[in-house]
Order: C-alpha cells, then sequence, then structure tokens
C-alpha cells in the first residue's frame, strides 16, 4: 500500500515545495521508493525544483536521487461536472502510476481546487506548512478581534475534517494524520511568536492535528532551489555542496526533526539502515 502525503494550505507562500522536496529527499535516502505529484498546476514550483535537481545533475556528473513523478492534467471540459469526473480519473490514474511505490507526495497549490480537495481525500498524512504569522492561521481558524478567543474552524479546516469524515464512511483503515508546521520561526523570544504557539496549542485540541515545528527563515532554503538541491545533500561525503556554517548544520537538524515528527515508516536521514520511527 502506497503511504499518501499531502502537502496542503490554501496560502501560497508558506512553504509546500519546499517542505514536499526535502521530505521526499529524506525518504529516498532512506531507502524508500517514492512517487511525487505537483498539482500546483499554474506555478509547478516543485516541477521547476525536480528540474533543477536534474540539470545540476547532469552538468556536474553528481549522482542524486530522485522520485518517480506522475502527471496529472487538468480537465479542460466546458462542463462543471464532467470536468469533475475527468480530473476524478486523472488522480486515480496518477496515484495508480506510483502504486509500486512506498510513498506519494503530492504538493497541492495554494487554491481550493477540485484535484487539491481529491487530494487530501487520498491522503494518510497531510502536511500544513505555516508561516509564523496571525494572517496565516486565519487559514485554520476564526479569531474575535476583541476578546482573542478562538470562534470556530476556518474553511480549510473543514475541508480535512470533510476528507476525515468522508475517509471513515468509506470504511477506509486509519485515520488522516494531519501535521501542522510551523515555518519561518524567529529566533527571538517575540510574543507574537508565543501566542502564536498557544493559539495553536488549544487549536490542536479542538480540531484534532499535531504540530511540528518546521524551517527556520533561512537564506539556504531559497539558494539551494535554483540547484535543486535539499540541506540533506549537503555535509556528507561526495556531496555537491558542503555545509559552510553552523547556521546550515541547525538547518539540517531542522528537516532531521520534522522527519521523525511525521512518523514515518524508514524516514531516517541518516546513512544507517532504514528504520522505523516510533510513534
Amino acid at each position: 500500500m502506497t503511504h499518501v502525503i499531502v502537502l496542503g494550505n490554501e496560502k501560497g507562500g508558506s512553504g509546500k515545495s519546499t517542505t514536499a522536496m526535502h521530505v521526499i529527499v529524506a525518504l529516498l535516502k532512506s531507502g524508500r521508493r517514492v512517487g511525487a505529484i505537483d498539482l500546483d498546476l499554474r506555478q509547478q514550483s516543485l516541477t521547476r525544483y525536480l528540474e533543477n535537481r536534474r540539470k545540476f545533475s547532469d552538468l556536474n556528473q553528481k549522482e542524486l536521487v530522485f522520485p518517480v513523478v506522475s502527471t496529472v492534467e487538468p480537465s479542460s471540459l466546458d462542463s462543471r461536472e464532467e470536468s469533475k469526473r475527468q480530473e476524478t480519473e486523472n488522480l486515480k490514474a496518477g496515484l495508480a502510476a506510483l502504486s509500486g511505490c512506498d510513498f506519494a507526495v503530492i504538493d497541492c497549490p495554494g487554491a481550493n481546487t477540485h484535484l487539491s480537495r481529491l487530494a487530501h481525500l487520498h491522503a494518510d498524512t497531510i502536511v500544513t506548512p505555516l508561516n509564523d504569522s496571525f494572517v496565516d492561521f486565519d487559514l485554520l481558524a476564526r479569531i474575535d478581534p476583541e476578546t482573542g478567543r478562538i470562534t470556530g474552524p476556518s474553511l480549510y479546516s473543514e475541508m480535512v475534517w470533510e476528507a476525515r469524515k468522508r475517509r471513515a464512511m468509506a470504511g477506509v483503515p486509519g485515520n488522516i494524520d494531519w501535521v501542522v508546521l510551523r515555518n519561518r520561526l524567529s529566533a527571538t523570544r517575540a510574543n507574537n511568536k508565543k501566542h502564536m504557539g498557544e493559539k495553536l496549542d488549544d487549536l490542536s485540541a479542538r480540531i484534532g492535528f499535531r504540530l511540528a515545528r518546521g524551517f527556520g527563515d533561512r537564506v539556504i532554503y531559497r539558494e539551494l532551489f535554483p540547484m535543486g538541491l535539499t540541506l540533506l545533500d549537503l555535509g556528507g561525503k561526495g556531496s555537491p555542496v558542503r555545509l559552510s556554517t553552523m547556521s546550515h548544520v541547525t538547518a539540517r537538524l531542522e528537516i532531521r526533526s520534522l522527519v521523525a515528527t511525521l512518523n514515518l515508516k524508514a524516514a531516517s536521514t541518516d546513512d544507517a539502515a532504514p528504520q522505523e520511527v516510533a510513534a
């Protein structure tokens, strides 16, 4: 059974594609077979990331790990219902092409699209990167401006709840594991950082997600994109690029911590044999 990991968030710029790429490489380096689907059909950031990686590998004669890529086309039909049916079949075919993989990582657009909603229905794990800002918090829940209390879930949270409900009604074993990833955390002890943490802790208990520490606000993540590299490609013997600063080393530890938090089988980022991460 292929474990489907969906990177979902209806807001752009939260780090979905960067997170997806690092999770893909982490799983590949653990010896697992990994497939990738880019549903952000307009921006195609994950697709560009992989294209840059292939070019870097060819030009520099460096051996890099790559996922199996499956392409899902949008429908061009005029009828809304026919279009939905076609996209449903297209996604099924895209996932079927990855049936030999241990994991399938799907990068969704920062918008509410039919393909994105379908992907969430197929998810075993949903990862929602979130910038450490109350602007992004609004993606998950509404807050009363006078009292600061959470008044209810957002449309995106309701979509995840609907996906969980439909999975249970279909009799699919296991629940969808939802992980909210706090990205671009500042190193300082700012009041905003503290208040965000308190609200997320409160909300996680209400609507059922787990919190994970994501990526700090580091330039290295943006610098690696043109080469198609991840932090997991750096620092080891024979690596294409050397780790140059302690900040880079710390960033690499962030990736290892994230993968461990996801509780995925054989998701070790070390060179040791694949192992199962304890729940």
